[in-house]
């Protein structure tokens, strides 16, 4: 049983100077972030890189919009998926874990509530460069558990420029569109 109950995780599609997916969770009155380029997978052969990047104030993980070009993180924001998630962390002798030194450790699993996703993930710390450096650049992986929901016989992540925002319904280019309208 997770001591910390449940807390929210957010997945949002970034189309930036790079088009990626920005994977979130709550974690200590934050959202911890994570660029994933090629999307979370419900797929559990599907190894997702996730890059981590600052910290989110709780309030961003509704955002939808543009962000304007000269800000840091310029471009259009959805909203692809959202829900609750529970940490799944423990110890080696059994004994839950919060979700924060569990990634402080470099190794946390959790359960997905949300729209889209569903069920048990992991994401796994490791360090770009050869095993010597450890103190190299820090990358992380974001792995899918081979669980009751688990895909198994098609890709596990959608096309960023078809999804539609778990929140409003829109695409990208619907939010784009309509900022554009509203700024005339």
């Amino acid at each position: 049983m997770d001591t910390e109950g449940t807390r929210r995780f957010v997945v949002q599609i970034h189309d930036a100077r790079r088009m990626h997916f920005d994977f979130r969770l709550e974690v200590d009155g934050v959202l911890r972030s994570w660029a994933v380029p090629r999307g979370p997978s419900d797929n559990p052969r599907d190894k997702r890189l996730a890059v981590p990047t600052d910290d989110h104030p709780l309030e961003y993980g509704t955002f939808e919009g543009v962000v304007p070009q000269e800000a840091q993180g310029s471009g259009t924001v959805i909203v692809w998926d959202q829900g609750t998630y529970r940490s799944l962390s423990h110890d080696p002798a059994g004994t839950p874990v919060p979700i924060g030194e569990a990634l402080e450790r470099g190794h946390a699993t959790f359960w997905l509530a949300g729209t889209k996703l569903h069920g048990e993930f992991a994401l796994t710390r490791f360090h770009v460069g050869d095993e010597a450096d450890a103190q190299g650049p820090e990358a992380w992986l974001l792995i899918k558990a081979n669980d009751r929901q688990a895909v198994h016989d098609r890709p596990g992540t959608p096309d960023p420029y078809h999804a539609r925002s778990a929140r409003t319904g829109r695409t990208l280019h619907q939010v784009a569109a309509a900022e554009r309208e509203n700024a005339r």
